[in-house]
């Protein structure tokens, strides 16, 4: 039985960020133990990205984002599919592992940031994450008034920009939402197509 301050780490090629979803194939036995308990328990469990280390050997990250299983399915191959959205993110301790192979890890939660609207200068990052939900069809899903909350729109904007692994795990670990803006404006310009149209009149690249 899990204690109060100990979570369920599941490492991944991946980040998940506060009210982000991610659907997620379970095929570890371990893994579908996990799914089991948390869901026994109504309880989350840890997604924290594995990077490359200068050494070439993949390491777990410190910080990671609590995962809430939302959904389940069963996958054309007969696997276990999960739906998990994101709720808060979590520093790692320290870490034990179970004799079936799940890692354990002591936690302390990151303090919850101050969210605030949207500044004007960074007025266009609104704009694009709406344009993308537009262009993706996915407006049924987006509540108007999250467009002028900084803190969503920084972390929607940094699942759906083509950004490198380690940049996405340091947008994570920012402490408010206002530095990944000014990080995501910063980056922008990398993502800008050669010739602007008017369907995506902001030039811009999704993921």
């Amino acid at each position: 039985m899990l204690k109060p301050n100990e979570i369920i780490l599941f490492p991944l090629n991946l980040v998940l960020n506060p009210g982000g979803r991610q659907s997620l194939r379970i095929f570890e036995p371990r893994y579908t133990d996990m799914v089991r308990e948390c869901t026994r328990h109504s309880r989350p469990f840890g997604i924290c990205a594995t990077l490359e280390g200068d050494d070439g050997k993949l390491a777990v990250c410190a910080t990671g984002t609590q995962a809430r299983i939302v959904d389940f399915y069963t996958l054309p191959d007969g696997l276990l599919g999960i739906e998990v959205e994101g709720e808060l993110r979590f520093h790692v301790e320290a870490v034990n592992a179970r004799d079936n192979g799940l890692s354990i890890a002591s936690f302390n939660l990151l303090e919850v940031e101050l969210d605030h609207p949207v500044p004007p200068e960074y007025s266009l990052l609104a704009e694009l994450v709406a344009g993308y939900f537009n262009a993706t069809k996915q407006t049924q899903k987006l509540n108007p008034q999250l467009l002028d909350s900084a803190s969503w729109i920084s972390y929607r904007l940094a699942e759906v920009l083509p950004l490198e692994l380690i940049e996405r795990q340091r947008l994570l670990e920012m402490p408010t939402p206002n530095m990944r803006l000014q990080q995501l404006l910063e980056w922008l310009p990398r993502f800008r197509s050669d010739e602007e149209d008017d369907d995506d009149p902001a030039g811009f690249v999704p993921a």
